[in-house]
């Protein structure tokens, strides 16, 4: 396998987005359905809040798709939501993924393990490939 390789969870981003865009057509047709009377009722701080969950559900959706396992010759990157981490081949132990597991965890030589984010189950017969493809590069590389 050509190094660097990176694994995205494609179902969950694919997903994701089309509920926000979902969500977003709902929200705007209940809008556009409105009275005159009813839309002059709706205060600034009530535009202000909608405008902030809208913000707040974006903000996790892009934390859910930006998950990713980034595997190159010197080691192995983790990123899942806002939280990245960059490991050595050395670091890692094992990578397990236990039948009926939403994703695979990575055992770290200091005893902690990670969720692994960007490879899900989801992904069907690909997710088993890229854990079979990342044992492989472990063992080879570390």
């Amino acid at each position: 396998m050509k190094l660097p390789h990176t694994w995205r969870p494609l179902g969950a981003r694919v997903m994701a987005w089309f509920l926000v865009a979902a969500l977003a057509v709902m929200c705007t047709m209940v809008w556009v359905g409105f009275t005159p009377e009813i839309k002059a009722q709706v205060t600034m701080f009530e535009r202000l809040t909608f405008g902030a969950v809208g913000l707040g559900i974006g903000t996790c959706v892009y934390a859910l798709t930006r998950s990713r396992v980034v595997a190159r010759t010197d080691g192995l990157t983790v990123v899942n939501g806002f939280k990245r981490r960059d490991l050595e081949w050395a670091e890692v132990l094992a990578i397990n993924f236990p039948r009926g597991a939403p994703w695979p965890n990575i055992d770290l030589a200091s005893g902690h393990s990670i969720s692994a984010l960007g490879i899900q189950a989801a992904d069907g017969g690909s997710s088993k490939k890229a854990v079979r493809t990342l044992r492989a590069l472990a063992e080879e590389l570390s």
